[in-house]
């Protein structure tokens, strides 16, 4: 893996005063000079570009390039969930708007110290292994 990834983060806009609103023929010439140059790795969460990078990642990546020719990261954030069920339908939610199927890497965001002990007691530790292991 060549050691370079393309954040999904920080988009170019077509109104510089909304974040979601993305430019997404750019973001395609983006990542389609991206994966000629022989980078494969893209990293997005729930919020970059007020919300809207994981749609982008759809868009611009998933629905123009074969699964199996880049690997794909995202996140859960603490801020995004407070039981266990809203934790499982955040990440079934990351599958459906990216359309990846799976996902190379999946990070917990931020962990901090006000924010570990949110996901030691959502055992999330133990939930992205299980995740990983299907």
């Amino acid at each position: 893996m060549k050691k370079l990834g393309f954040g999904l983060m920080r988009l170019p806009q077509n109104d510089a005063a909304k974040a979601s609103d993305v430019d997404i023929e750019q973001v395609k010439k983006m990542v389609d000079l991206f994966m000629e140059k022989g980078f494969t790795y893209f990293d997005t969460a729930i919020m970059y570009n007020g919300g809207a990078s994981e749609r982008v990642a759809k868009i611009a990546l998933v629905d123009r390039y074969p699964r199996e020719s880049f690997t794909m990261a995202t996140k859960l954030h603490a801020a995004f969930f407070n039981t266990l069920e809203e934790r499982d339908k955040v990440f079934d939610s990351q599958l459906e708007k990216t359309g990846a199927g799976y996902f190379d890497y999946y990070l917990l965001h931020g962990i901090d110290s006000s924010m570990l002990a949110k996901y030691e007691e959502f055992d999330c530790f133990d939930w992205i292994l299980e995740k990983k292991a299907r």
